[in-house]
């Protein structure tokens, strides 16, 4: 049965119940009692049959649900003659669990929003035209058009001089960007200026929407493990239920003071305040980037201990960044990053692409290479403008060129030296490294105040490297040089303290992603096989998402949880009450549904938290933001 199927038939099973109460009153005070006993009878049966079909459904799964409490509080009052709190029960339960739908439906309007986006179609230019298309014939290298209000179809690069997209879909930030020519534009977010265009660079299946939409919808379809629990407390709430109410019979010999405790002990806290609470984080989580597959990682998140951080492409950038260019022949800088970009404009190297991206920065025209020869891993040659252009590795490019490779200062700094010769001769260097992401100690001591206990980075790199890169954000312990199982092992050897939260970016860390309590990718276009296995995906490449997402986590939790206790604590005092005889089973029926109302308004709060937004970014200035090892590009 479908949601919308579900939702009408518990709006029915309501309506019936509250007419049925409500025509049983007027046709008492009419003077007609044994009239409304029928229609309070006929009110009550619709949510009663509902009931015990789902207790069956519970059974042949091999799980006791606290709904047997309200099945034997309705029993017992139309046993008993007390038709009018059977069917104030039944009201108060068919209510609960309408409130429930109205309250998951409100938590999930963002996500379904998120879903309800997705565009169906895209206008391409193709022979000096447009032509609308389904998304599925998009390829990369197509040349789209974006207009006003339009959502971003694929991911692409900007064609146009500059555009303004709308990104709190995917990111939660309200501001419009600006992206510039050659700027990365996110499926997801929308046209909030004019027209423009963009080129392709994934299918719309491989985009970073599609992903977060499979994301969502798995999100949707999961079970809160404090829902499970309450399931487990299930069997213990219903013993001590039962023993107060055969205690309160046994010793009075009253049976109307039994079902008065049934009436009281209808569970509704532990049935409808938990997952109320947690799907109302989730979606408040996915408001602000962080899309949490699921209450289970939430409600483990709330309990992290020990955070794991990888380095490239989480702690710093994770895309080289030219810091200086060396002239040795007299050639301009301009001259030597032309050439090398535009014989680097026929490679995929991570590398090559930063020299292009910082050339088309600077509005160098990049001429087409020819005869171009690749050597995996070594670097590039070819022609340039008629003139003979090598790019590659220090060592690789002096071989070529009878120099031998320069004892350049950066490479003691874990520094890229990227070596260009012209015409034989060699032109100059350029020095790239890995910056460390802005705003990195403002954020980890963010972390901190969350609760968390232990920072650590796990790093293929080498351990100068990754210590001249960490230097001063106070982490508490470097683990270097590590391979994909080893950052496993770490992860299982932390889990002996308390839960653990991984965070990593590329395919070698999904293991611990998925070993790890709660794994934690970076950006949906990350790698797919780390996407895959995490728990949580940050819509975009910021790390400082995961305070907000931890604190939503928290905050979820904690509503949960003082909803239950407040709840079943009342309802355990009202049982107590009952049992005593200063309640009727009429009043305990009217008490608890005060109560059940009472904590899920409460749990609805999740959907107000307000995290502490990060700052903006503060760079982080030394030497030692500026540092990356070329054999990173393989840890």
């Amino acid at each position: 049965m479908d949601h919308g199927r579900t939702d009408r038939f518990k709006t029915a099973i309501l309506l019936v119940a509250v007419a049925g109460l409500v025509a049983g009153v007027g046709l008492y005070f009419a003077g007609k009692a044994d009239l409304a006993s029928i229609v309070w009878f006929i009110g009550v049966a619709p949510a009663l049959a509902a009931l015990l079909i789902e207790i069956l459904r519970s059974i042949g799964r091999g799980e006791v649900g606290l709904d047997i409490v309200a099945v034997l509080s309705m029993t017992a009052a139309l046993v008993f003659g007390e038709t009018l709190a059977a069917a104030v029960v039944a009201v108060m339960y068919s209510g609960g669990t309408f409130l429930e739908s109205f309250a998951e439906g409100r938590a999930r309007r963002e996500m379904r929003d998120l879903l309800s986006r997705v565009p169906r179609t895209a206008t391409r230019h193709r022979d000096g035209g447009l032509e609308d298309v389904p998304l599925d014939e998009i390829e990369p290298g197509d040349r789209l058009l974006i207009r006003q209000g339009d959502v971003v179809p694929v991911d692409g690069t900007v064609c146009s001089q500059t555009a303004f997209v709308d990104t709190s879909a995917l990111t939660g930030e309200p501001m419009p960007r600006r992206l510039s020519s050659g700027g990365e534009a996110m499926s997801g977010s929308t046209n909030a200026g004019e027209a423009f265009d963009i080129t392709a660079t994934h299918r719309a299946a491989q985009s970073t929407y599609a992903g977060i939409v499979r994301l969502v919808e798995e999100a949707q379809r999961s079970k809160a493990p404090m829902a499970r629990m309450a399931d487990r407390w299930s069997l213990g709430f219903l013993v001590v239920t039962l023993a107060i109410a055969f205690a309160a019979w046994w010793f009075t010999g009253d049976p109307i003071r039994a079902v008065a405790v049934l009436v009281v002990a209808t569970p509704c806290p532990l049935i409808l305040a938990v997952p109320v609470a947690l799907v109302a984080g989730l979606s408040r989580a996915a408001h602000f980037g962080v899309l949490i597959k699921g209450a289970g990682p939430l409600e483990t998140m709330a309990r992290i201990h020990t955070l794991i951080l990888d380095k490239t492409g989480t702690l710093t950038d994770g895309r080289p960044q030219i810091v200086s260019i060396d002239s040795h022949d007299g050639m301009s800088e301009d001259d030597i990053l032309r050439y090398a970009a535009a014989l680097d404009q026929a490679s995929k190297h991570p590398v090559a692409q930063a020299i292009v991206v910082a050339a088309k920065a600077r509005a160098l025209v990049l001429p087409v290479p020819s005869g171009v020869v690749e050597i995996p891993g070594e670097g590039v040659i070819g022609s340039v403008e008629g003139h003979s252009v090598i790019v590659g590795g220090d060592a690789f490019v002096g071989r070529r060129v009878g120099r031998r490779g320069a004892d350049h200062p950066a490479l003691a700094a874990g520094s890229v030296l990227v070596a260009v010769a012209v015409d034989g001769q060699m032109a100059g260097h350029l020095v790239m490294s890995d910056p460390l992401r802005q705003g990195s100690a403002v954020m980890l001591s963010g972390l901190r105040s969350q609760g968390i206990a232990r920072i650590l980075l796990a790093t293929g790199d080498r351990v100068e490297v990754a210590e001249r890169v960490t230097e001063g954000l106070g982490l508490d312990g470097l683990r270097a040089g590590l391979s994909p199982d080893q950052k496993v092992l770490l992860v299982l050897t932390e889990r002996k303290n308390g839960p653990v939260m991984m965070v990593g970016d590329g395919v070698n860390d999904a293991p611990a992603l998925a070993a790890a309590d709660v794994g934690v990718a970076m950006g949906a276009r990350g790698a797919a096989a780390s996407a895959e296995a995490a728990d949580v995906v940050l819509l975009v490449d910021r790390v400082d998402r995961l305070g907000p997402g931890i604190e939503i986590a928290r905050a979820s939790r904690r509503i949960a949880v003082e909803s239950v206790v407040a709840g079943i604590g009342l309802s355990v005092l009202g049982m107590t009450a009952a049992a005593l005889g200063y309640l009727t089973p009429v009043q305990g029926a009217l008490l608890q549904e005060a109560i059940d109302v009472a904590v899920i308004l409460n749990a609805l709060r999740a959907l107000r938290i307000k995290p502490h937004e990060p700052a903006a970014p503060i760079a982080v200035t030394g030497t030692h933001d500026r540092t990356m090892h070329a054999e990173e590009t393989a840890a």
